[in-house]
């Protein structure tokens, strides 16, 4: 997973939700806040460690696994089973844009798809149960091509 262009829209969302929740903004939530609106897809806590490690004043591992916590509470992230005992936090889009994934139970590679007509199945199971999803998570796991071969 490469970190992609940082999103300041879903930074400066997530840093108004935290401060209208009444924390304070500025040291190790505003450098996970940063370093989660840099990567498009999951990141997982020890991935977020060990980026913030490198910078200065770095960042502790309680403080990033308190921010996470802080952040999927009030519904900025989402976590996410990536491999077995090993969870995932990818930003969750005010729009409610977002995408699937397909992970290696092998080597743990994610990757990101995007299907409509499994948007409109679940659109479809909604409506014949009579009941309203607010959100939805898609994982699939197998064997990538990688390792496969």
């Amino acid at each position: 997973m490469t970190p992609a262009t940082v999103d300041k829209a879903w930074a400066e969302h997530a840093l108004g939700a935290l401060q209208e929740a009444g924390y304070r903004r500025g040291g190790a939530r505003t450098a996970v806040v940063e370093a989660l609106s840099r990567h498009d897809c999951a990141v997982t806590a020890i991935e977020l460690d060990d980026e913030l490690r490198r910078r200065r004043p770095a960042v502790g591992r309680a403080s990033v696994y308190r921010a996470l916590e802080q952040l999927e509470q009030l519904g900025l992230v989402q976590r996410m089973e990536v491999t077995r005992g090993t969870a995932g936090y990818e930003r969750v889009e005010p729009g409610g844009e977002h995408h699937h994934h397909a992970i290696c139970r092998r080597c743990g590679r994610m990757v990101p798809f995007e299907d409509s007509s499994l948007e409109r199945a679940i659109a479809k199971v909604s409506a014949e149960i009579s009941f309203e999803v607010t959100d939805h998570d898609v994982i699939l796991r197998g064997t990538c091509e990688r390792c496969a071969g």
